[in-house]
C-alpha cells in the first residue's frame, strides 16, 4: 500500500474519532431549564435528562446530612424536595430565600438530585433606594490617599 493511501486511513479514521467524541460530549453535556411546575408533565427521556431548574430555598428547608444536603424549592406555590451531593462547596449565599438554580436529575420518587448548586441572596443585589446611592470615591481621592 502507498504511503499516502495508509496516511489518508489514518488520517480518516482520526477525523472520524473526534467527530463521534464531540458528538457524544455535546450530547451529554446538554442542560435544559425547566420550572417547578413543567416537571410533573416531563415524561420519557425527557424526565432522565439531566436539567436545571430554580427557585426560592424555602426557609427552615436546608438540612445538613453526611455527604448530602437537602433543602426545597419554592416557585410560584409549587415545591421541589432537593438533595444536594455534588462535591463542590456550598456557596456562602446560599441560605432560606436565596434564589437557587439547581442541576442534576429527577428521581422516581420526585426528589431532585443536584449535582451544582448556584445561589444569590436577592437582597444583596437589590438597587438602592433613590438619593441614597452610595459614591464610590473618585480614582485620583484613591491614589491621593495611598489606596490601590
Amino acid at each position: 500500500m502507498k504511503t499516502k493511501a495508509k496516511f489518508a486511513i489514518g488520517a480518516g479514521i482520526i477525523v472520524v474519532t473526534l467527530s463521534c467524541l464531540a458528538w457524544v460530549g455535546a450530547e451529554q453535556s446538554k442542560t435544559y431549564y425547566h420550572t417547578i411546575s413543567e416537571i410533573p408533565t416531563l415524561n420519557g427521556t425527557a424526565l432522565h435528562q439531566r436539567f436545571r431548574v430554580g427557585g426560592d430555598v424555602k426557609a427552615g428547608s436546608i438540612q445538613h446530612y453526611s455527604g448530602r444536603i437537602d433543602f426545597v424549592l419554592v416557585e410560584q406555590g409549587k415545591v421541589l424536595p432537593v438533595s444536594y451531593v455534588g462535591t463542590d462547596p456550598r456557596p456562602d449565599t446560599f441560605k432560606d430565600g436565596a434564589k437557587c438554580l439547581v442541576e442534576g436529575n429527577v428521581q422516581p420518587d420526585g426528589r431532585f438530585v443536584a449535582e451544582t448548586v448556584q445561589a444569590k441572596c436577592a437582597s444583596k443585589y437589590e438597587a438602592a433606594p433613590p438619593g441614597q446611592a452610595q459614591q464610590a470615591p473618585a480614582a485620583s481621592d484613591a491614589y491621593a490617599n495611598g489606596k490601590s
